[in-house]
């Protein structure tokens, strides 16, 4: 069968759950993902072919989208700050939000080029914030936590594929107050959603993600903040800055919250979206 006939299929059948641009998105994902044939190769080569094996194959993937399972848990790989990731259900899919973050981290670190330096990632999950910064920051001795043994297998594998050296650590951060090294840099990306908040989710996301790296309490949202904040007030150098990834709706509430405990300089950045996304602050 030609590729661009079971396109047509593969787009129909999706359509009920998902719109155009976003079934093309999977289509042409899977494509190079079984076939390593990019869109502009299709529309060159028109006349590209399927096996049944393929044809089997493929039905298996327009199968597990329909049940709306996350084309990234599918294939088992996701690409986030030009890096390629494994993920699975025991993790978080990185979202580009956070990409931002990590690039707001390194253009900070720029400077240190010559300088060691330590790096703290607290709720890991795949890894893909600190094994970016341990890519892209090379004097950095880079430490990854989480509470979860099968995030931090992943993050493991993923810090091996791309050739990074992070220390992994298992443990829950609301139990934590000690860390056995100063640390110039602390960074979190929370469980910050509210289960007030669960409608605005999406069902292929709410069906499929890890809710414990999700959903934190109504009554208290800011819980992971606050408990962070402490832990950095006592394991950062003088010189040191906590960054963190934020609920958007919470985004004055997070930075008073900082401020009662100590942090100065403070600066709330909005994401790709317009949305309030991200905090540095200095203690």
């Amino acid at each position: 069968m030609l590729i661009k006939t079971y396109k047509i299929t593969f787009l129909n059948e999706l359509l009920s759950l998902y719109d155009e641009m976003e079934s093309e998105r999977f289509f042409y994902l899977v494509l190079e993902h079984f076939h390593s044939i990019k869109r502009i190769d299709l529309a060159l080569n028109p006349n590209f072919e399927f096996s049944e094996d393929a044809i089997l194959r493929w039905n298996n993937v327009l199968n597990q989208l329909k049940l709306e399972i996350p084309i990234q848990y599918i294939l088992g790989k996701t690409n986030f700050y030009g890096l390629d990731f494994e993920v699975n259900p025991n993790v978080l899919i990185p979202r580009p939000e956070t990409e931002e973050l990590v690039d707001w981290i390194i253009s900070n670190n720029l400077d240190l080029k010559n300088k060691d330096f330590s790096i703290l990632d607290i709720g890991t999950g795949s890894g893909c914030i600190a094994v970016s910064l341990a890519k892209n920051l090379k004097n950095a001795t880079v430490f990854a936590l989480d509470i979860s043994e099968k995030a931090l297998a992943t993050a493991k594998k993923n810090a091996e594929n791309n050739e990074v050296s992070v220390t992994f650590i298992e443990k829950d951060i609301l139990n934590t107050l000690d860390f056995d090294t100063q640390l110039d840099i602390i960074v979190s990306n929370p469980p910050y959603v509210r289960h007030l908040e669960k409608a605005e989710i999406k069902n292929n996301v709410l069906e499929n993600e890890p809710h414990l790296a999700l959903f934190v309490s109504d009554t208290d949202a800011l819980l992971f903040y606050r408990k962070i904040a402490h832990f950095a007030l006592k394991n950062l150098k003088e010189t040191g800055f906590l960054y963190f990834e934020i609920n958007q709706y919470l985004g004055n509430e997070t930075i008073n919250l900082l401020k009662e405990i100590g942090f100065k300089d403070l600066e709330l950045r909005k994401d790709i979206y317009g949305n309030d996304r991200m905090i540095c602050g200095r203690i």
